[in-house]
């Protein structure tokens, strides 16, 4: 039934069952005001449009009779299949809130694919208790401690160029950490709403925003190739960025921020030029060559 009405709807009509199907799936919610603001069409049509997808998908919604919101479901299943990368960009930029459809390259061209993909459902799960303000109970792969149970309180996903993690605060350890989301296994909702203090705006590493000078490595035989190549002003990049990134943000682009910029300028074509303002970023203890002041 479901993928006769399916395979019988115009593209404008399966567009819009994705939308909804997506908002419920990663944001737990959907409404007639998010499907017009979406698609520029009357309330009446928007109606009209959840009532087709109660009928294509009957056990994935219930009216929220308070807010007169669709939620999700205990029982929900993804009426479409959606690509982890295009989901991920919607999550995180704010489109490509579509199934996955083919597309032609328009030229000769190759892409790095991601070699670490979290599990969609856990993601879906991590992204509706961020959207809706759920703190949620998950057993976790530690490389330190192994595995166990915690609770915490997720505030955003980011890719930190090479996996993607969830910041959130962890209630075990009474403060906020990153958690790789492809670690994370069976995510529930927890009994304990979060409280003021978990909330990503008390962060004080997530708030704070870090400006780091990058110029081309001292030991670079030509720096105006590297200026070229970065888009440099007067041989600087000037970057700004949360304290909980910095540290991803340079190993990401082997930005050399030892004293004195003593690394090799063959594998480190930037360097930092003003490491005093990695004080107090914790994460910086991820950038290459940092040596935390004494």
């Amino acid at each position: 039934m479901q993928k006769l009405l399916l395979d019988v709807l115009p593209k404008s009509r399966r567009k819009r069952m994705t939308y909804i199907d997506f908002r419920l799936y990663f944001l737990g919610r959907v409404s007639r005001a998010d499907i017009c603001n979406r698609f520029g069409i009357a309330s009446a049509v928007a109606t009209r449009e959840l009532a087709l997808y109660r009928r294509i998908a009957p056990d994935n919604l219930a009216i929220e009779q308070q807010s007169r919101q669709y939620v999700t479901t205990a029982g929900f299943r993804p009426v479409f299949e959606y690509a982890l990368e295009r989901v991920l960009v919607a999550l995180s930029s704010g489109f490509g809130e579509t199934e996955q459809e083919p597309v032609a390259p328009l030229i000769s061209s190759d892409f790095i694919r991601s070699i670490s993909c979290p599990d969609m459902d856990v993601l879906s799960c991590v992204s509706r208790a961020i959207h809706l303000g759920y703190a949620l109970d998950i057993g976790y792969h530690s490389n330190g401690s192994g595995y166990d149970r915690r609770e915490i309180v997720p505030g955003a996903i980011v890719d930190n160029g090479l996996r993607w993690h969830v910041r959130a605060y962890d209630r075990s350890h009474e403060g906020f950490r990153d958690f790789v989301l492809t670690r994370v296994e069976s995510p529930k909702i927890s009994s304990q709403p979060p409280c003021v203090g978990e909330r990503l705006d008390q962060d004080a590493q997530w708030t704070r925003l870090v400006d780091l000078d990058l110029i081309p490595h001292p030991g670079c035989r030509q720096p105006e190739v590297i200026e070229r190549d970065f888009s440099m002003s007067d041989g600087v990049l000037r970057m700004r960025v949360r304290a909980a990134n910095a540290g991803y943000v340079l190993r990401r682009w082997n930005v050399d921020c030892s004293v004195g910029h003593t690394l090799s300028a063959h594998e480190h074509l930037l360097a930092l030029r003003n490491p005093l303002s990695l004080y107090g970023v914790t994460s910086a203890v991820l950038a290459p060559g940092f040596t935390p002041a004494e």
